[in-house]
C-alpha cells in the first residue's frame, strides 16, 4: 500500500526486453536513504506501479517487468534517461498524506495540456473510456504515482492543479503534452462498484418476476 507522495527521483538507466516480458534498471539520482531502505523482495512503487526489487547495488535497483505491466503501463513507451517517480511502502505507523494507492496501474492516459498559470501549473490528463466511470471532480486519482485532486472533470479530461513543491519534486518538471502517464483509480470507487454490482445480483436472486408483480413493483 503506498500513499501516493512521492519520495524521491530515479532515473531509467536500462529498460530490457525479452520476448513480452521485460527488465528495468532504475538509478536512484542520489537517494541515498531509499537505496538503504531497500532489499531484495522488496516493494517499490515507479511510477505509480508496485514492482519488486530483484537486484540492488548502491545507487540502483532491477525489477521484472512482466507482460501484463507492460500492457497496462507507460512503460511500454519509457525509454532510458526517464525520470521517475519512487516511494516505498507505507508503514504501519505513518501518517496517511495522500491517498490509498496500491500500485496496480489501471491503464495509461495521455496528457492533454501541461500549462503555467503564474504561481501554479495546470495539468489535464484524458482517461481511457473505460476508467471513467471511476473519476468524480474533486476525487482522487494517482497519476504516475503521484496523489493528486480532480479539480475540473469533462469531456473525458481531469484537470489538476498542480503547486510548485508538486512539480519540483516528481517528474512532472520534465512532462510534456503527448506524453503517456499510468492511472490509477481510487479503490474507494472499485469497491462501491462491486457492492453495489453484488447487491443488484442478489436482489435478482431472490426474487422472480411474478413475486415482484405480486408485490406491487
Amino acid at each position: 500500500m503506498f500513499t501516493g507522495i512521492i519520495e524521491n527521483l530515479g532515473k531509467i538507466e536500462s529498460l530490457k526486453r525479452t520476448g513480452a516480458n521485460g527488465k528495468l534498471r532504475i538509478g536512484f539520482a542520489g537517494a541515498a536513504q531509499m537505496a538503504s531502505d531497500l532489499k531484495i523482495g522488496s516493494s517499490i512503487a515507479v511510477n505509480g506501479c508496485c514492482l519488486t526489487a530483484v537486484e540492488i547495488g548502491s545507487d540502483f535497483f532491477c525489477a521484472d517487468l512482466s507482460e501484463e505491466t507492460l500492457r497496462r503501463t507507460s512503460f511500454a513507451e519509457s525509454e532510458p534517461g526517464d525520470t521517475v517517480n519512487l516511494e516505498l511502502p507505507l508503514s504501519a505507523d505513518a501518517r496517511l498524506g495522500g491517498h490509498f494507492v496500491q500500485g496496480h496501474v489501471d491503464g495509461v492516459g495521455r496528457v492533454k495540456e501541461f500549462a503555467d498559470r503564474g504561481e501554479s501549473w495546470w495539468l489535464g490528463v484524458g482517461i481511457p473510456a473505460e476508467l471513467q466511470r471511476y473519476v468524480a471532480e474533486k476525487g482522487s486519482l494517482a497519476v504516475d504515482g503521484i496523489s493528486l485532486t480532480v479539480a475540473r472533470w469533462r469531456d473525458g479530461v481531469a484537470e489538476f492543479a498542480i503547486i510548485p513543491h508538486t512539480r519540483a519534486n516528481t517528474n512532472l518538471r520534465e512532462i510534456r503534452t503527448g506524453d503517456v502517464v499510468n492511472i490509477e483509480c481510487d479503490i474507494l470507487a472499485k469497491y462501491v462498484e462491486s457492492m453495489m454490482k453484488q447487491s443488484r445480483g442478489e436482489i435478482a436472486g431472490r426474487w422472480t418476476m411474478e413475486q415482484l408483480v405480486d408485490e406491487g413493483f
